[in-house]
């Protein structure tokens, strides 16, 4: 695996390398198997158990950036494999940000394209499925909060198709007459049920998109940040 060396303290001889797939892990001069350590290098090593072994220095160098080392090396930390199709581990919320609003507009041009565009729609469900477990994980929750939306969805639309079949069994005529005040009042239910999914959804992704993580490491892996 691959990270970069975000602290080292020469006194100490221990530092923290953040890996790129998102976690950190700890590390010391004994681990390092060529160079010496210093904060911002390229590092290759093992992980095990949170911490770094054999450690080998990069020679490739980050560009500087005008806004700081830090910011100009942030995409390149990411995993993207891990982040948008595994569901194991953490992820921080700014990544999850991310890669909701990568998500977000791609489901919006597949949307435009005529019968492939339903296929890809369907296959977009499993990284939005595996951003939102890991974000859950960060929590300290279980991954099946994530199935809350789409069981909203699910019996929304069972309970308004009821609902419409129903209304407009009893009322034929309004349909067969094209009664815009009938029909309004038969759809009118149905409308405020997938309202109702809406705020759910919405109400889902705001929990788990600004809810902090759990300080340390849980049962799900190490804090994503380090802390």
């Amino acid at each position: 695996m691959r990270g970069e060396i975000l602290t080292f303290d020469e006194v100490a001889n221990t530092g923290l390398i953040s890996g790129d797939d998102g976690l950190r892990y700890g590390f010391n001069s004994a681990d390092i198997q060529s160079g010496s350590a210093a904060v911002g290098q390229r590092v290759d090593f093992v992980a095990q158990d949170g911490q770094a072994t054999h450690v080998m220095i990069l020679a490739e160098t980050q560009a500087p950036s005008a806004f700081g080392s830090a910011a100009s090396t942030e995409m390149d930390r990411i995993d993207w494999m891990h982040l948008m199709f595994k569901f194991d581990g953490r992820i921080r919320r700014s990544h999850f940000g991310m890669a909701w609003l990568i998500l977000f507009v791609a489901g919006l041009v597949v949307g435009w394209i005529p019968l492939l565009g339903t296929l890809l729609s369907i296959a977009l469900l499993w990284p939005n499925l595996a951003i939102a477990v890991k974000r859950l994980h960060d929590m300290g929750r279980s991954g099946w909060f994530a199935a809350i939306p789409y069981a909203a969805v699910l019996i929304g639309s069972i309970v308004a198709f009821i609902m419409v079949g129903a209304a407009a069994f009893m009322n034929v005529d309004a349909f067969e007459n094209e009664d815009a005040l009938a029909m309004l009042a038969i759809l009118g239910p149905a409308l405020g049920i997938f309202g109702l999914v809406s705020l759910i959804g919405l109400g889902f992704l705001l929990w788990i998109g600004l809810t902090p993580g759990q300080p340390g490491s849980n049962r799900f892996g190490n804090n994503p940040k380090g802390e």
